[in-house]
Parts: structure tokens; C-alpha cells; sequence
């Protein structure tokens, strides 16, 4: 099982969805679309993990080889929403990782403005893939 992602632009701010499961089989996927943000974007990164069914300790240690990355173009990185299991790995070289309770929350706290631009992989769960 692998992930699909999104990944959209506000004025100040990014945000990249992830469903599915972030794990061993993910980890080239997210490597990917970490890739596509850091190209399309700027200013902070949300990672929104409200459609993540779980994620693996390398899924875990993915996200904060992320946070690395964006921390090194001044990009901080915060996760929205961690699995319902509620574990981190801890990382004690990286950059703080933030996690707000949901989506809006983190939103808020960026006073984010509307959605300028959206992306996302083929498989992403919309309106329209959408089990009923």
C-alpha cells in the first residue's frame, strides 16, 4: 500500500495531504512530493495527516528527514493531525515538528489565507473517488 498526496499554496503558507499508509512502500512517494513542494512553494510547510490510515517508524523518520530539508531553506515544517495512535519518533538533531490537532487548527494559527494553487497525485481521494 503506498500514499497519494495534495499539495496546496495559500499566500504564506503550504500544505501537503497524505492518505493512505506511510510506510516502506510509500517512503520513494513521499521523497517525491516533499521534492514538489520544496519546487512550488514557499514559506512554512503543513503536513496534513487527516487521511493517513498509520505510518511506519521509516515513514516517521521520512517525515523528519523533511523537516531537515525544509529547515535548511528556512521552511519550517508542522504536522496536523498525527494518527490516531499518536506516536512520533523522536528526532533530537532535527528542527522542532510543531503538530496541531487538526487541519483548521494549524490554519488558523497561520491565519492562512484562501487556496491559490492545487496538485495532487492521480489517486487522490476526492468528491468523486470517494467510497459512498
Amino acid at each position: 500500500m503506498t500514499i497519494e498526496w495534495r499539495y496546496t499554496t495559500h499566500a504564506r503558507l503550504g500544505v501537503l495531504s497524505l492518505a493512505g499508509h506511510l510506510g516502506p512502500e510509500a517512503l520513494a512517494r513521499f521523497t517525491g512530493a516533499i521534492g514538489w513542494v520544496r519546487n512550488r512553494g514557499s514559506g512554512p510547510v503543513i503536513l496534513d495527516l487527516t487521511g493517513l490510515r498509520g505510518w511506519s517508524v521509516g515513514g516517521q523518520l521520512a517525515v523528519a528527514q523533511a523537516a531537515r530539508q525544509l529547515a535548511q531553506e528556512g521552511r519550517p515544517l508542522e504536522l496536523a493531525a498525527i494518527p490516531a495512535d499518536g506516536s512520533l519518533v523522536p528526532d533530537e538533531g532535527g528542527p522542532a515538528l510543531p503538530v496541531h490537532c487538526d487541519l483548521p487548527t494549524a490554519l488558523a494559527a497561520h491565519q492562512a489565507t484562501a487556496i491559490e494553487r492545487q496538485w495532487c497525485s492521480d489517486q487522490w481521494p476526492d468528491e468523486r473517488t470517494a467510497p459512498a
